[in-house]
């Protein structure tokens, strides 16, 4: 990291200074009460480009599709929180760039608000596919619940959804458009689905899955382009000459971590805003937090980007308790979690430096996990499906760094208690 970062003060801290919040999702909504119940006084303006206030996004592939929930009841609080705490919520507000030296932000619409302390919530956004006719109406994403919206007046019996890339998030909205009775098909580029994020016993766990339940997989496919008609996508086109046809097209290959504010302020960025343990940026007087970070994972001596609401609430922590002069939060051990059908995914930690996958319970039950060990035998992360007790104690195994014996967690008649003594 480049620049120098504030440093703790052993004098007690000014909590009257005026904090400006870029981005008012999960984390930027969270940091700014946790600022108020940590004892910060001063003026928070939390500033936002959607209408919605912060919002939980996780249930945007799954209940939101579903009609089973809103942004009312998606919302991290009542509207009546912020005027309450006074929180200034600047929603549909754009930011257009950053004055690090006259400490103002300047918005879309020319007015520009100064700040004592910047904290920047950014989150990222979906990855474009490059491709003729991406811009058909019915291609989509999924990143708001203005995305959700689009998707789900597309979905109902006899619709056609194309999900490419088959990650969680088109997983979940396969499985979304199933129970809506839409048809849906799956296209990965990647041999198997969840390649980049799963070990191959998931995705083909996964993937069987999903084809009981009716979704079609294409994999090791290629996406030429999109086929339209009057202006509206009618099919996908693959490498190997055929249409799939379609009534929406649903992209989710990834997402790109919102840099450029960062960039345009000189704050160091590498895949993400480069942070430390207190969320601070490589400039003084500026913070990132959430998916738009590069931070460090104390637990594996790396560096990572990670996208998903235990991040987003971890970061959150590390900022307001800097900035109010509170003991830093302890590391937390990642955890990640999916919904699809009766399926309830729950992941704690990463597999990095793992060199042995343990599978314990029966896959065909739709109820195990999977270890991964590194050469000490150390759990480095845990896959768990329906599996609740495997997964709570893979975490707690991840966190505190203790050996296990592979045939202890193969071992259903040992209690994950037992082996996580």
């Amino acid at each position: 990291m480049t620049g120098d970062p504030e440093v703790m003060s052993t004098d007690a801290p000014d909590l009257t200074g005026r904090v400006v919040i870029v981005g008012a999702g999960h984390a930027g909504g969270t940091v700014a009460a946790l600022l108020r119940q940590y004892g910060w006084t001063g003026r928070i303006t939390l500033i936002g480009e959607e209408p919605l206030p912060p919002y939980q996004r996780p249930p945007l592939s799954k209940a939101w599709l579903k009609g089973e929930a809103d942004g009312d009841s998606l919302a991290l609080r009542p509207p009546s929180f912020y005027t309450e705490q006074s929180i200034t919520l600047r929603l549909s507000t754009g930011v257009a760039g950053i004055n690090v030296a006259a400490r103002m932000v300047t918005l879309d619409s020319g007015e520009a608000v100064a700040w004592d302390h910047l904290i920047l919530a950014v989150g990222a956004a979906a990855r474009k596919l490059s491709a003729p006719g991406a811009e058909l109406d019915g291609v989509l994403e999924l990143r708001t619940a203005a995305d959700a919206e689009q998707l789900k007046r597309a979905l109902g019996p006899g619709k056609r959804l194309a999900v490419i890339g088959g990650g969680y998030v088109g997983l979940e909205a396969a499985a979304s458009a199933r129970a809506l009775g839409a048809e849906a098909v799956v296209i990965e580029r990647e041999p198997r689905v969840l390649a980049r994020v799963a070990c191959p016993e998931l995705s083909g766990f996964f993937q069987a899955y999903h084809a009981a339940q009716g979704v079609g997989f294409e994999v090791n496919a290629q996406v030429l382009g999109f086929a339209g008609d009057h202006g509206r996508v009618t099919g996908v086109l693959l490498g190997d000459g055929r249409t799939l046809p379609c009534d929406a097209a649903l992209v989710g290959i990834g997402a790109l971590p919102h840099e450029s504010l960062a960039r345009l302020a000189g704050c160091a960025c590498n895949h993400g805003i480069v942070v430390d343990e207190a969320a601070r940026t490589s400039v003084p007087g500026i913070y990132a937090i959430g998916d738009c970070t590069q931070r460090p994972l104390p637990l594996y001596g790396l560096s990572g980007r990670l996208e998903s609401v235990p991040n987003a609430l971890e970061q959150a922590k590390q900022a307001a308790a800097h900035l109010c002069g509170r003991p830093a939060p302890a590391p937390e051990t990642p955890w990640f979690w999916s919904d699809q059908y009766d399926l309830k995914l729950q992941i704690a930690g990463l597999p990095y430096h793992a060199v042995t996958r343990v599978i314990r319970g029966d896959p065909a039950q739709a109820k195990f996990a999977v270890f991964h060990l590194d050469a000490d035998n150390r759990v480095q992360a845990v896959e768990a499906v329906n599996a609740p007790p495997e997964f709570m104690a893979g975490r707690q195994l991840v966190g505190n760094r203790k050996p296990v014996a592979p045939e202890k967690l193969r071992d259903m008649s040992v209690s994950m208690k037992e082996v996580a003594a």
